[in-house]
């Protein structure tokens, strides 16, 4: 859940107009629009990436692969998915040309360059403190900006993705783009203060502000699930009879996935149709499942109290 919210964050910051409960929306395929779909692929591009880096290091090779995974069939695949870009681009308001950019990254040759020298970079064992060399590092990605389409998340995605492979994080907890989101004009005019002024410090602190609190937020949140699930837990055990164990396994599958319908469900959990729509009226009696759509051939329910908590900030 973590992963989808910090792929939410992150889309929006871009301008994104998706919610949480759409990229949940269990009939997602028959329901889905462009701006969902930006959000599902950066959730593929971050799971792809996990993955991949237990077979390499952090490298251009790896943020190619993971560049092709995120503009996978969405706007922007037109934009060399996977490759870094052959033209030069600019930062700028939307439709406005290079004369009108806030910032112009550099020619593809020295874009070439800097991106050989990031790689060395975060690879390179110089003994610096993992929060600062990558903050270092997400700044000096966004502004060589390798990209024509996707730069902001793919250098929001590296950051979780260094915090694992340096052992900092054991999974993508730290959703750092709530932080940005909400900062995010000076988020931009910190990067920009750098460029102009060569002021690392003050974004190497505001970088850092920006992973503690919302490290501390995702803390919280944690406790707030974890609590919720165990309270939910105690319900199902001191009320419900023979059934106890399916809507426990349901209960579990609500954490992955707090929106469901029933047949989806029962293919998930590889039982039956019946025992499902059973679990889910325990559930709606104990006002742990509300039904959010009726009238429809396939009814939808949510587990409401949970998608409150992870909706904060979205």
């Amino acid at each position: 859940m973590y992963v989808r919210k910090e792929a939410l964050l992150s889309s929006q910051i871009e301008g994104t107009q998706a919610t949480l409960d759409d990229i949940l929306d269990p009939n997602l395929e028959d329901n889905t629009n462009r701006e969902v779909e930006d959000v599902i692929n950066y959730i593929k591009a971050s799971i792809f990436a996990k993955k991949r880096l237990n077979e390499l290091p952090i490298s251009n090779r790896l943020l190619k692969e993971i560049h092709k995974v995120f503009l996978e069939g969405v706007r922007g695949s037109e934009k060399s998915p996977g490759e870094f870009r052959r033209s030069q681009n600019w930062i700028g308001p939307q439709g406005g040309t290079l004369k009108d950019a806030r910032f112009v990254p550099p020619n593809e040759k020295d874009m070439i360059e800097g991106m050989s020298d990031l790689e060395k970079f975060l690879n390179e064992d110089d003994g610096l403190e993992p929060l600062i060399k990558i903050g270092l590092a997400h700044y000096q990605f966004e502004t060589i900006h390798p990209f024509l389409d996707g730069n902001g998340r793919i250098g929001r995605l590296l950051i979780n993705l260094f915090l694992i492979e340096k052992k900092v994080l054991s999974h993508e907890t730290l959703y750092l783009s709530c932080f940005l989101k909400r900062n995010r004009i000076e988020y931009y005019d910190r990067m920009m203060e750098v460029r102009s002024k060569g002021n690392l410090e003050q974004w190497i602190k505001f970088f850092l502000l920006a992973v503690n609190e919302s490290a501390e937020d995702a803390i919280r949140t944690i406790e707030k699930l974890v609590k919720l699930q165990d309270k939910n837990r105690q319900l199902i055990d001191s009320t419900i009879g023979r059934s106890k164990k399916t809507v426990r396994m349901v209960l579990d599958y609500l954490e992955r996935s707090p929106i469901i319908d029933i047949k989806k469900t029962s293919l998930a959990l590889e039982i039956s149709y019946n025992a499902v729509s059973n679990a889910v009226n325990h559930l709606m009696d104990l006002s742990i499942l509300l039904q959010t759509e009726s009238g429809q051939r396939n009814r939808v329910f949510a587990y409401e109290e949970y998608l409150q908590i992870l909706r904060k900030d979205t």
